[in-house]
């Protein structure tokens, strides 16, 4: 696989315009054509998506998480997130997930993967924040695996909410 990569910055479209007598997005002037930038092949990096990957990737994401917390949050996103608080974090979770239903809903696979990179990297960003090791979920998936779904919920005790919980 190669990727196709400029080498020069693309000149800025014309802003667009809308009206009355247009539709939305088109320009009353006529744009010149755009100038053609020349590419140059290059050959994939070695975090290409062709690499074998692993789930091992997960827990150097996690180590890395939790190395930034309590770091300077203006030089790690992650260091962001984790400074802002359980709720923040939580937040960007759940927008992450929704973005990844809404790929898997339209079909769109290629940006599913995205997607669901990101909700993986929050994820692991909620856990650094509670405390949580992966060998935690890890060992749960094990405890659940050959057991079937319909019945390891079965076997979860009840909660019943009391006014206070409400």
């Amino acid at each position: 696989m190669t990727k196709k990569v400029t080498t020069k910055p693309m000149e800025k479209a014309a802003p667009k315009q809308s009206g009355k007598n247009g539709a939305k997005g088109q320009n009353k002037k006529t744009a010149a054509p755009k100038k053609t930038v020349p590419e140059k092949e290059v050959t994939p990096a070695e975090t290409s998506l062709d690499k074998t990957a692993t789930s091992a990737v997960l827990n150097r994401l996690f180590d890395v998480v939790k190395s930034r917390k309590g770091t300077d949050p203006s030089i790690s996103h992650s260091a962001r997130l984790l400074s802002r608080g359980t709720y923040k974090i939580a937040q960007k979770f759940g927008e992450e997930a929704v973005e990844c239903l809404i790929e898997a809903v339209a079909g769109r696979k290629d940006l599913l993967v995205g997607e669901s990179a990101d909700v993986l990297y929050h994820l692991i960003v909620l856990w650094v924040d509670a405390g949580i090791q992966p060998s935690d979920v890890w060992a749960e998936l094990e405890r659940r695996e050959g057991t079937s779904g319909i019945a390891e919920k079965a076997s979860r005790p009840k909660q019943t909410l009391t006014k206070k919980d409400k």
